[in-house]
């Protein structure tokens, strides 16, 4: 039986060395960020058939994806800097537990004003993902803490991408409500299991929960390294929101004609990319994070030529647009894992706070891309959201490639 590490780091202790993990913990922490993050995607194949049973119109529905993005946003720049000021065990089960608690509201919601709120708290402490991901880069020996962050976000990513798939196959099983049930219970059994295998970990900031949340914009004016990372960060989940919000489009419209339980089963295709994030941290421990970067830039570039040659339908063009799935997710994973990575050797003292800027960045070109997508498949269809998302990628490169000259400027100057 894996033995527990017990013992909490000195009240003030900033230092950015960690004891390292087990692999039972890593393994543990990892799936619970990808359950916590899971809760927000659910909706997305199943707003028809919840919009049905609860006499919902159309519009209504779709404010359900739209409360938990908002919730999630909120809790990104709320909750989540707690961690630099509050025991973090402490506070990744009590947002777990909470987590678990709003889903079964959602669960059991009779109508829309309850559906929504339930939607709305859970998209909240779901950021408890958001918790454990610098938890788990501090409690990480130094040498470790690229791989040790790939692992976690591989859960994360698999979590929001297998959350449609789980969605239809529970909901076939049982109801739309299913799926909220079982994640409650599974949310539970975290809570329970974070606060039995986790150390305590304390790294306070000194400041007030104000002034806390006044220095994330400092952190952001003082340190490049944050705001560049921030920019690739939104500008890549931009391009996989494009994707997953018009893959479902193209796939129910008549190149396919697949039926929404097929469509779901496609992110098991897209899970395939995010085993790269274990890959990308390993580099990212020996000194070639900034050579990550370029590569998942480039890949993202070409993943959308994949793409656009699988829009007509058949057989090359599946093809074609499986691999163009693989490609990309396996290149976002790569930027992001070596952001964080990056992110996260700024300030040790801070991660949480640094968390919070760069995922709020991160989320919020999410968000800028899936309304994008709905503006372009109207007026230009398959062939559009294959250019904008050609457009990102390119915009991708290019920061990529400035940053690159910029920290070759002194070596070229003789400095």
């Amino acid at each position: 039986m894996e033995t527990t590490q017990r013992a909490e780091p000195v009240a003030g202790d900033t230092s950015a060395t960690g004891p390292g993990l087990g692999r039972g913990t890593l393994l543990l922490m990892s799936v619970a960020t990808g359950l916590s993050v899971a809760g927000n995607y659910f909706a997305q194949p199943l707003l028809n058939v919840i919009g049905h049973d609860l006499g919902l119109s159309t519009s209504t529905a779709a404010l359900v994806v739209t409360v938990a993005q908002v919730g999630y946003a909120l809790g990104l720049l709320l909750l989540v800097p707690l961690g630099d000021l509050v025991e973090r065990r402490r506070l990744a089960v009590t947002l777990t537990a909470a987590t678990a608690v709003f889903l079964t509201v959602t669960a059991s919601a009779p109508n829309a004003a309850l559906l929504l709120t339930g939607t709305a708290l859970t998209g909240l402490t779901s950021v408890a993902a958001m918790v454990v991901v610098p938890y788990a880069a501090t409690l990480a020996a130094p040498a470790e803490r690229g791989r040790t962050v790939g692992t976690v976000m591989t859960g994360l990513l698999l979590g929001i991408l297998l959350a449609r798939t789980a969605a239809g196959l529970l909901a076939d099983v049982g109801s739309w409500r299913t799926v909220y049930w079982v994640n409650a219970a599974l949310m539970l059994i975290m809570a329970v299991l974070l606060r039995l295998k986790l150390p305590t970990l304390r790294t306070p900031a000194g400041l007030r929960y104000p002034a806390l949340l006044r220095s994330m914009l400092g952190l952001f004016v003082q340190e490049p390294v944050l705001r560049r990372r921030a920019a690739l960060g939104a500008l890549i989940f931009a391009g996989f929101s494009v994707l997953w919000t018009a893959l479902a489009f193209l796939m129910s419209g008549p190149s396919y004609g697949w039926q929404e339980s097929a469509i779901g089963l496609l992110g098991l295709v897209g899970a395939a990319g995010s085993l790269s994030a274990s890959a990308a941290g390993r580099l990212a421990d020996r000194g070639l994070v900034h050579h990550v970067t370029g590569a998942g830039a480039f890949l993202l570039l070409g993943s959308w030529g994949l793409l656009a040659a699988g829009g007509a339908g058949g057989g090359w063009s599946l093809a074609a647009l499986l691999a163009g799935v693989i490609v990309l997710d396996l290149a976002v994973q790569a930027v992001h894992i070596s952001n964080q990575n990056m992110v996260f050797g700024v300030r040790p003292e801070a991660r949480n706070r640094l968390n919070s800027v760069y995922m709020t960045s991160y989320f919020a070109g999410g968000a800028a891309g899936s309304a994008l997508t709905s503006v372009v498949w109207g007026t230009s269809g398959w062939s559009g959201v294959c250019i904008l998302g050609a457009a990102l990628a390119a915009m991708t490169v290019l920061v990529w490639a400035a940053d690159l000259l910029r920290r070759r400027a002194p070596r070229l100057s003789g400095g």
